[in-house]
């Protein structure tokens, strides 16, 4: 009897370690699984947690964001709440004028929760309110002076320069422009190594809005300087160029690497034929752009909400 009871405690125990290796099993396979796609539980990318190299600075953001009738701006907001450094926005950030109480309502419950580290970009949807007040009494002089929305700042060993793309409001894109002139002075007086910078307009475009010549002249003087990166909205999806010249050709060696990213809540929009240059394109997820600006290079991840699989992923040199 002792033996049949003890034989019988010695075969539950075996299956009952049995069962635990199976769900360790199991969990670990699970949890590589989702490190290979990209994805661990409850965020939309390890990125996010990954320390980052030495006077290494972190910019995040998107554009085309806060609409109150849309969930999806909050899904990007919940990814910025696990990202620390600095948040850029690519212009038209609450709709659908930009007014303070937009912003207020809409924008400020979401992505307003970074407000503190944000450094914005104006969209043509702010200016469709009077001399875009909303834009400027909500972000303050962090955005520029009303009618000027243009300035740089320094990010760790990189330059950000922030214009204004919507050129009739913005007084002009030329190069004898107020803005135009400005740009000229700022290139040639902070010519930090490496720069990137942010506008609402892309030069190029496979998306519905296509290419927008009207910022050729600041896209020209963006190659002659020698600046990395240039990150847009507009297009409410997600589009990388290779590296480009000032006319739109390829240059691996000195050109700009063109990021749009119009996937921070407003609804996603299709393409139509692909530009030549254009490597990634994706219309189906709403996301972040996370760039790691190294002291010699760049590296950028796009983030997807929660839910959604699709990303992309790379590193640049500064030149």
């Amino acid at each position: 009897m002792h033996r049949r009871v003890s034989t019988s405690r010695s075969e539950a125990l075996l299956a009952l370690l049995v069962v635990v290796g199976v769900l360790v099993a199991v969990a670990l396979s699970g949890r590589w699984a989702l490190d290979r796609s990209g994805l661990t539980p409850g965020s939309a990318s390890p990125a996010a947690r990954m320390p980052e190299p030495p006077g290494a600075v972190v910019l995040v953001g998107a554009g085309d964001i806060a609409d109150c009738g849309s969930d999806a701006d909050e899904a990007t907001a919940r990814l910025l709440d696990s990202i620390d450094g600095r948040v850029f926005t690519a212009g038209d950030n609450a709709y659908e004028n930009g007014s303070l109480d937009e912003f207020t309502r809409c924008y400020e419950p979401t992505w307003g929760r970074h407000r503190a580290r944000t450094l914005p970009a104006i969209g043509n949807h702010e200016w469709q309110t009077p001399e875009a007040r909303g834009y400027h009494d909500y972000f303050g002089d962090r955005a520029g002076r009303p009618g000027q929305a243009w300035y740089a700042t320094t990010l760790g060993d990189w330059r950000l320069i922030v214009l204004d793309s919507d050129c009739q409001a913005a007084g002009g894109c030329t190069t004898e422009s107020p803005q135009g002139r400005w740009l000229a002075d700022e290139l040639a007086t902070n010519p930090a190594r490496c720069t990137v910078a942010v506008w609402h307009h892309p030069r190029f475009s496979s998306g519905t809005h296509g290419d927008d010549p009207s910022i050729a002249p600041l896209w020209r003087a963006m190659y002659e300087a020698g600046v990395e990166v240039v990150v847009n909205g507009h297009e409410h999806s997600y589009e990388r160029f290779a590296p480009q010249d000032g006319d739109g050709r390829s240059d691996p060696q000195r050109g700009v690497r063109q990021i749009v990213v119009g996937t921070g809540g407003r609804h996603l929009r299709g393409f139509e034929r692909a530009k030549p240059n254009s490597e990634v394109r994706d219309d189906r997820t709403h996301g972040l752009l996370r760039l790691v600006l190294r002291t010699d290079g760049y590296d950028w991840t796009f983030m997807p909400i929660v839910g959604r699989s699709f990303t992309d992923s790379g590193s640049g040199s500064c030149h």
